[in-house]
């Protein structure tokens, strides 16, 4: 699951890191936070249907999906072989897996509860037109999670990482801090609570 690969258009459509499943003590912590923040977020949104775009390779996806069930949760990512072979060992009766772009999404105005991209719109070519489309097809909340930056950077450059992109992780496209990525969520709705694990920021947003 560490394997990157690229669309036609060099939209990256595979992880650059195992996190989810890392047994590095330092990275396990790191997780730990990221996913108690995460957690508390999810139970605040309370979805009674959701879109994960960018799904990866499932995991919260699935994850959720046993939590939610026998509510609707639908996952979409780009076509790549590892992560549909990926897709196929977590199943669920309320899950549907499918592979589309995350851009003008084939979803009705709110047919969603809940709207989620998990380290995803660093990646994307236009997170705006994205972001937009979510919060579109939602009609409760956006759940988003993106690398803090510089603090990504830096981390990066600190352990000797992609120093020749200057500590640039493949495939990210877009960088944030804080104040600049609240500032985008905040033209598609209110950002009723934003988090900070290390080195992440998290926003939910009520649309």
């Amino acid at each position: 699951m560490s394997q990157v690969t690229r669309d036609a258009e060099g939209t990256v459509t595979g992880n650059t890191y195992d996190k989810y499943g890392s047994t590095n003590p330092v990275v396990r912590r790191l997780m730990a936070s990221f996913e108690r923040d995460l957690g508390e977020l999810f139970e605040r949104a309370d979805p009674q249907s959701l879109l994960d775009v960018g799904c990866g390779e499932g995991v919260l996806t699935h994850r959720w999906a046993g939590a939610l069930a026998p509510r609707r949760v639908v996952g979409i990512d780009l076509e790549d072989p590892p992560i549909q072979a990926e897709w196929a060992k977590r199943p669920a009766p309320n899950l549907d897996y499918r592979i589309m772009k995350a851009q003008d999404l084939p979803f009705a105005d709110g047919e969603f509860d809940v709207a989620t991209a998990i380290e995803v719109l660093e990646h994307v070519p236009d997170p705006a037109h994205t972001v937009a489309e979510m919060a579109r097809v939602a009609g409760g909340h956006l759940l988003v999670s993106v690398p803090r930056e510089p603090l990504w950077r830096g981390l990066n450059m600190a352990r000797g990482a992609y120093l020749k992109d200057l500590g640039n992780t493949p495939g990210h496209l877009n960088h944030w801090s804080k104040r600049s990525f609240v500032s985008l969520l905040s033209r598609h709705g209110e950002v009723v609570e934003a988090r900070s694990p290390f080195p992440w920021t998290m926003l939910l947003v009520r649309v």
